[in-house]
């Protein structure tokens, strides 16, 4: 008896457990900021000066700046890419000219156009003392300036390379 009792209980468990997931379908349903991004339709066509409205992969932002950014870090290793959110996060890289001091990298695509206001690059930088240890240092503001103007410079040209190749 106490067998079977075991059983009953378990297939109600299991059966409750099972008619819980089809309410969660009815929540992302009702709520529009978790609706299936296939239901929304895009304004722009692929072929768009903004990259395409889906970006990349049908995210929000600009596949050239996605793109251009991912080609200018190359030289870094990556730690994190994320297409959806348009942040690209470098590992530490320690340039071979100057081994003492190292450099991490963030950007934020923070749009779907193609501008310059559409992106942000954060740097980081560590020297080692004497000790071994590594201590965070100032970074030049000019070496975030380049580094945005090479990811637009890139993103421009992909874009101007793509419009000669369906052009012709």
């Amino acid at each position: 008896m106490s067998q079977n009792w075991k059983f009953i209980f378990a297939a109600f468990f299991l059966a409750s457990i099972v008619s819980a997931c089809s309410v969660v379908d009815g929540v992302w349903s009702q709520n529009p900021s978790l609706a299936d991004s296939k239901k929304s339709t895009p304004t722009h066509d692929a072929t768009s000066a903004t990259g395409g409205s889906g970006g990349v992969g049908g995210a929000g932002i600009n596949a050239y700046l996605w793109r251009a950014s991912l080609d200018t870090m190359s030289f870094m290793p990556l730690a994190s890419a994320d297409p959806f959110g348009g942040i690209i996060i470098t590992d530490w890289y320690a340039p071979p000219e100057t081994p003492s001091e190292r450099f991490k990298i963030t950007v934020y695509i923070l749009s779907q156009s193609l501008r310059a206001d559409g992106l942000r690059v954060a740097a980081f930088r560590q020297v080692r003392s004497p000790l071994g240890a590594w201590a965070d240092a100032a970074v030049d503001p000019k070496t975030i300036i380049d580094l945005e103007n090479n990811i637009l410079t890139r993103a421009r040209q992909l874009r101007i390379n793509r419009a000669a190749t369906q052009g012709e």
